[in-house]
């Protein structure tokens, strides 16, 4: 089983809400979003460390992939709750290493997919995959 088999839902729950915040935003660019990626990587590495993260200067766009994507995370860490009346069956919580390898995963992705397709590369490939967003 690949990567992507093992954590498909888990890539798929973090892309959800930066194609969210990209129908908000229609001028968001890949770099946008790598940027909010590259900056939940350097807050959960710090975390691991028992370190405080650095405070990350972010555009408002940026942020907002930042805050709604760590959402996200901290719910399938375990750390958040989701609303019982959504009637979801919550997952086995990940570990910590298990989100850095996955927003890894994103953060590659989207490097790939700006270099091939542009600024908004990435963006437009996963909204694809995501029409009902």
């Amino acid at each position: 089983m690949t990567f992507e088999e093992k954590y498909l839902d888990v890539l798929q729950n973090i892309e959800f809400p930066i194609q969210v915040v990209y129908k908000q935003h229609p001028d968001l660019t890949d770099y946008d979003a790598l940027s909010a990626i590259e900056s939940l990587i350097e807050f959960y590495i710090a975390e691991q460390r028992k370190r405080e993260a650095r405070k990350f200067n972010m555009s408002v766009k940026t942020l907002q992939v930042y805050d709604e994507v760590k959402e996200i995370c901290d719910i399938r860490l375990g750390r958040e709750k989701l609303d019982s009346a959504l009637n979801v069956s919550i997952p086995k919580p990940l570990s910590v290493q298990e989100i850095l390898e996955c927003l890894k995963k994103i953060k590659n992705s989207i490097k790939k997919w700006t270099k091939r397709n542009g600024r908004q590369g990435y963006l437009n490939l996963v909204k694809g995959y995501m029409p009902y967003v």
